[in-house]
């Protein structure tokens, strides 16, 4: 059953289309991976999904609710790791937690929080308010608030950014389990080597537009890895032992 569909979704700032006619079907308990240069369009798509943003034209439907005219029915559903850490500056760990479960209406809250908080060894930094924290800090309270209400969706958009391997290792197992226990996940990453060990469908946008999508397993090939299959697939070749963008 699809969990996520777009269809046709283009987004145009001006004269310049940002997402040309994007079709995208995420099956419930997919990891599916979505993959392209920096400016392709990921993040744009992500905040188009969660209701962020509205798109120019198209359709979009996430967990049987019609994003557009819907979003706040939307948000209440799903968990979010946007790309840049911002929990607000003046709060503390333990405040943004308990802000983001009051806000959504949880209970049991003060055990989410202390689940969470020990999960991503915070414990000793609940009471340090979020300008205070190292990036990588901040980024864990980004992953636990999006966890806290154990959504059966997640949209993570570069999660693994800002962690040690330590944290990596252990978001990545985190993952493993939510999509063993039924949940789904559409992550946007530029980290391919976890993400090849994550997924098992993906889509690849370059300039807007959709440029592969399908089974991973189907799409690369002999002797590829996920790295290579992105590189084919946004027109780089190898040129004087390095890489280059095909004009042609």
């Amino acid at each position: 059953m699809a969990v996520i569909e777009g269809r046709n979704v283009v987004k145009q700032y001006g004269g310049m289309k940002a997402l040309d006619s994007v079709n995208i079907s995420v099956d419930e308990g997919d990891f599916f991976g979505f993959f392209g240069p920096n400016g392709a369009g990921k993040t744009t798509l992500i905040r188009i999904f969660t209701g962020q943003l509205e798109p120019t034209s198209g359709s979009v439907n996430v967990l049987g609710v019609d994003v557009v005219k819907d979003p706040l029915g939307v948000k209440r559903l799903i968990g979010i790791v946007p790309e840049v850490e911002s929990p607000p500056t003046y709060l503390t760990a333990y405040e943004y937690l308990y802000f983001v479960g009051k806000i959504r209406g949880l209970e049991g809250l003060e055990g989410r929080i202390d689940k969470w908080l020990s999960f991503f060894d915070l414990e000793e930094k609940k009471g340090t308010i979020c300008k205070d924290m190292s990036k990588g800090m901040r980024q864990k309270l980004m992953l636990a608030s999006a966890f806290i209400h154990e959504p059966k969706l997640l949209f993570l958009d570069e999660p693994f950014i800002n962690l040690d391997p330590i944290y990596q290792r252990l978001l990545r197992e985190y993952l493993e389990d939510y999509i063993a226990k039924g949940g789904t996940v559409f992550m946007a990453s530029h980290i391919l080597e976890i993400s090849e060990r994550l997924c098992n469908k993906l889509a690849i946008v370059n300039l807007g537009r959709v440029v592969a999508q399908g089974r991973i397993n189907d799409l690369i090939r002999e002797g590829e890895n996920l790295e290579k299959l992105f590189l084919r697939s946004v027109g780089v070749r190898g040129h004087g032992g390095g890489e280059k963008r095909k004009t042609s």
